[in-house]
């Protein structure tokens, strides 16, 4: 009788001791998730502030009226198709022609 009172109370013990270290795995876990989601949320909150006083900045009124004025006072010429780039490689290309061009006619005028 007295062993059994001893091995009950002993599995039970340990069964406990055996559960609260799974369950305090677990939380540390779900608090490492909830800390790595709190600076995610953290970083994006500051975006967006920082995107709402861009956003209020640039749509004042005040702000509007005196880049519309800028405007009138500028004149805009259209940009050839020529001129746009996709990338590095393409102007560098069409640079080494005008280059080359350019040494051409210089040769041309120094024979002549």
């Amino acid at each position: 009788m007295f062993k059994i009172k001893i091995l009950i109370s002993v599995i039970t013990f340990s069964l406990l001791i055996i559960g609260t270290s799974i369950i305090k795995n677990e939380t540390r876990e779900i608090e490492k998730k909830i800390f790595t989601l709190s600076k995610i949320t953290n970083q994006k909150e500051r975006d967006l502030n920082e995107s709402q006083l861009d956003f209020f900045y640039l749509t004042s009124p005040a702000i509007i009226e005196k880049r519309i004025k800028h405007l009138d006072s500028i004149e805009y010429f259209t940009m050839e198709y020529s001129k746009i780039f996709l990338s590095i490689a393409d102007f560098k290309n069409i640079h080494n022609k005008f280059v080359n061009q350019r040494s051409k006619n210089e040769q041309k005028i120094k024979k002549k």
